[in-house]
């Protein structure tokens, strides 16, 4: 067997890397610490019906977008969305985190059943979904369109 470097040393001339700087923000002569939101999507989901990005957070949150809203959602088995949505202004992507969950579309029905899975549909495309099972589920909708009302 060949000999191999010492465990965690790259090379024996060279330094380790290091991590990489934050920016610096002229402003404050610090790092951008302030711009940095830590959350937990069960808890921040419950203010805005699931929404945790978009243009309804506060101008300076850093979760305020105008390009893309994120929705984290929680269904139990047997939750269906009171109505279609119809003329959607904006693309989507929907990701199955667990469960089973069924997005309609007018000419067919997309079960998502195993983790990871996913379904993306493009702006005009009339929608529904279903719970066949508890599921938990992230949806990302750009761009985010100010007037739309969260509901």
């Amino acid at each position: 067997m060949g000999r191999g470097l010492p465990l965690g040393r790259l090379h024996p001339r060279r330094p380790e890397p290091r991590a990489p700087r934050l920016p610096q923000d002229p402003r404050r002569g610090g790092r951008r610490m302030s711009e940095i939101y830590v959350g937990n999507a069960d808890p921040d989901a419950l203010a805005e019906r699931g929404w945790l990005l978009g243009h309804f957070k506060p101008e300076g949150d850093p979760r305020h977008s105008t390009d893309v809203e994120i929705k984290w959602g929680r269904h139990p088995r047997g939750d269906r969305r009171a109505e279609w949505v119809r003329g959607e202004e904006r693309t989507a992507l929907l990701v199955l985190i667990s469960g089973c969950f069924h997005m309609e579309f007018p000419e067919r029905t997309v079960v998502l059943d195993k983790q990871g899975d996913y379904v993306v549909w493009p702006r005009g495309v009339d929608h529904s979904w279903f719970a066949a099972e508890e599921s938990v589920v992230l949806t990302v909708r750009w761009p985010s369109v100010p007037g739309y009302a969260v509901r």
